[in-house]
């Protein structure tokens, strides 16, 4: 029988997850599949993700009709499809959440991408979100950008669980670790209790190494003594700051802030390998998996790369590898005149603005399939019963 290198990932302490989420994924029954014969232990989605599922199929278009039909507005009939989505992939993954005390089967919903640099609205997002998902094996996704920080620390001390996402810098982290703690701090000093409040933080992988090497690119053309250095750096980056970062995980976790609330019940805050799906086609299909494989660590892939790895992946713990040799790889980036920090700090808004398009993509979509649904509605010729739902969906 063929080994599932899929399933060995939790013998690691990696839990698997999917970065996909389609209605016909969860009501085909492909979903309890993965969960079952993969190990499949969590859902993310973005806006991105939502825009493809709605645009690219034709399951949803009973449900736009309806709601277009009794007048609801787009921006609604968004959320309305999206947080069913959510509700029903986490039911799915309940039993998981319930069997392993909370630690998985969790399903992610994204603020707003507008919201990324106004904490108020991010925080009153959040909150309402999480009310109307009423499931406590969600995640509230909200981007680690300056604001998100507050909206961070304050939906943690209302007991919600929230996944950092867009996180790309090692400082930034440490900001995004210490808004968790403070917040799990100032719930605990309102008499709250701690142990069901549960947070990641996302750093986006690939992301970095496909802008890193393309300024690699531009020093190796000039040639010298850089462009020497510089072909040595090309594709490491990545998990060199990945590997980085567990490390300034360990010290957190080893701290005695964190001890001190972990006594009241607290969990930690894992790290989460997202934007895993390689880009470079000359680098292996399941490279950020194999090189970030470590305890109380998840990583979040495509179907294809999830699917790459159940044939040809070789499970086994290498975060903790080599790890001067990471901050080496970092040390020598400054080397040939490339900052990190202004690395991250420009992924960071690059990927603001592509949560940005694809969501105003999809409101622009839904308002065409309204218009059209109301247009056809008003013409008597039109078969009134062609677009009926048995599962119309209610609007929040």
């Amino acid at each position: 029988m063929k080994i599932n290198h899929l399933k060995k990932l939790e013998t690691f302490g990696q839990s698997i997850w999917l970065d996909y989420i389609r209605r016909d994924l969860i009501a085909g029954g492909q979903l309890r599949r993965l969960i079952d014969e993969d190990g499949l232990r969590g859902i993310t989605s973005n806006p991105s993700i939502f825009e493809k599922a709605i645009v690219e199929s034709h399951e949803y278009d009973d449900d736009i009709r309806a709601m277009a039909l009794e007048g609801k507005e787009v921006i609604t009939i968004y959320e309305a499809l999206s947080q069913h989505d959510v509700q029903c992939a986490a039911d799915e993954f309940r039993p998981l959440y319930d069997k392993t005390d909370g630690r998985d089967g969790y399903v992610s919903l994204e603020v707003n991408p507008h919201l990324a640099h106004d904490a108020k609205g991010t925080i009153e997002e959040g909150r309402r979100l999480w009310g109307m998902l009423d499931r406590p094996n969600v995640f509230i996704k909200v981007p680690a950008t300056t604001a998100g920080l507050s909206a961070i620390q304050e939906l943690t001390s209302d007991g919600i669980n929230v996944n950092v996402t867009l996180l790309f810098g090692l400082p930034r982290y440490r900001q995004v670790a210490d808004a968790y703690l403070t917040g799990l701090a100032a719930r605990l000093a309102h008499g709250k209790p701690v142990n069901h409040v549960v947070s990641v933080a996302s750093f986006f992988v690939s992301r970095i190494d496909s802008l890193v090497d393309s300024l690699l690119a531009k020093i190796i053309a000039q040639g010298g003594e850089k462009a020497n250095l510089a072909k040595t750096l090309r594709g490491q980056v990545a998990i060199a700051s990945a590997k980085v970062a567990y490390q300034i995980y360990k010290e957190i976790v080893g701290s005695e802030r964190f001890k001190t609330l972990a006594d009241q019940g607290a969990r930690v805050q894992r790290l989460l390998w997202a934007s895993t799906s390689t880009k470079n086609p000359n680098d292996s299909d399941v490279k950020y998996i194999e090189a970030l494989i470590g305890p109380d660590t998840v990583n979040t892939v495509p179907l294809n790369t999830l699917d790459a790895y159940r044939d040809h992946g070789d499970p086994n713990v290498r975060l903790t590898q080599d790890v001067e040799k990471a901050r080496l790889v970092l040390e020598q980036l400054s080397e040939v005149g490339i900052s990190i920090d202004q690395v991250t700090q420009q992924l960071e808004d690059d990927g603001v603005a592509k949560f940005n398009k694809p969501f105003d993509q999809l409101m622009e979509t839904l308002a065409k399939k309204c218009a059209t649904a109301k247009r056809e509605s008003a013409d008597p010729r039109a078969e009134q019963t062609a677009f009926k739902s048995q599962h119309t969906l209610k609007a929040p």
